[in-house]
């Protein structure tokens, strides 16, 4: 799984929305006037060689009255706290003002889970005088309380209640919030798609759990059976167009594999090396089964 690719899709999507939960002191006075873009990673690729990084976003925000000159946002996704290097960071972003002709630049870093010890600051300094200062904002995910942002209109936001903390036995609860979120905040279709296997990922909700929420929350399991017929519409379509270029045995899986982490979540290996494995008839009956089963051994038996 990468989170980085995650994050980056969020914050490519969603980017207004993103500034307003990641860097919330900076980006209060972005309006809807405001233009903002991603910087082009072409761009950057051809400037900055071997120190650019490709999984970084940075966001260039420009007020089109002029009332100020375009600030540029440094967002980077740290799933594991230990490789996060504030060396690494100030030099990406003294690169990225360079590159820019800028010394506007707002670095952010979004933590799934902190790791004590993480450098907050940077000060280069000699006897006399200190020669550079540097620090970040930073959003730790797993230190937010979910109470806290359970009714935000901030899609982005509700995206992410998984990732917040909360107790294990309001796991669900944190989960619909998360799709009631998902479905009310976000029009597009297939961004709906899209961020439902978002939440499914970083929700992991296990049989007994999916059960509980079948249970609970009809309307929202329901809305999730109508985004799963879709899929499996688009699946099948995907699929066949990917069948003719990497063969129909492949295809079958793919559309197989989506439509499995789309109901149930993250697939375990087994279950992976099993659709690996299996024929092409095997693959249509469990694509069969999947609207219907409400656990994945029901799918795969």
């Amino acid at each position: 799984m990468s989170h980085d690719q995650n994050f980056k899709n969020l914050l490519l999507d969603h980017p207004r929305q993103a500034l307003a939960f990641f860097a919330a002191a900076e980006a209060a006075k972005i309006d809807e006037k405001v233009r903002i873009t991603p910087v082009r990673q072409e761009q950057l690729q051809e400037r900055l060689g071997e120190r650019f990084r490709e999984l970084d976003v940075p966001l260039r925000v420009e007020w089109p009255d002029g009332r100020r000159e375009a600030l540029l946002f440094v967002l980077e996704e740290e799933s594991d706290a230990r490789r996060f290097s504030i060396h690494r960071l100030a030099r990406y972003c003294l690169d990225l003002a360079e590159l820019m002709k800028t010394d506007r630049v707002v670095p952010v870093v979004i933590f799934l889970r902190r790791t004590p010890g993480v450098a907050q600051r940077l000060r280069l300094s000699g006897d006399q005088d200190t020669y550079l200062d540097f620090h970040y904002l930073s959003c730790a995910l797993g230190e937010l309380f979910y109470e806290d942002y359970r009714d935000s209109d901030n899609l982005v936001v509700r995206l992410n209640l998984p990732n917040m903390q909360y107790p294990a036995q309001r796991k669900v609860e944190v989960y619909a919030q998360a799709v009631r979120g998902l479905t009310t905040l976000e029009q597009d279709p297939e961004k709906q798609l899209k961020y439902l296997d978002f939440i499914d990922i970083y929700a992991a909700l296990d049989d007994n759990e999916r059960a509980e929420y079948q249970r609970d929350y009809p309307d929202e399991a329901q809305t999730m059976s109508r985004f799963a017929e879709r899929f499996h519409e688009q699946g099948m379509q995907q699929g066949m167009q990917q069948g003719m270029q990497q063969g129909k045995h492949q295809g079958e899986a793919l559309v197989l594999e989506r439509l499995l982490r789309l109901k149930f979540g993250v697939l375990p290996d087994e279950t992976q090396r099993r659709i690996e494995q299996a024929s092409e008839q095997t693959l249509l009956t469990w694509s069969e089964r999947v609207l219907t089963a409400d656990r994945l051994d029901e799918v795969l038996h």
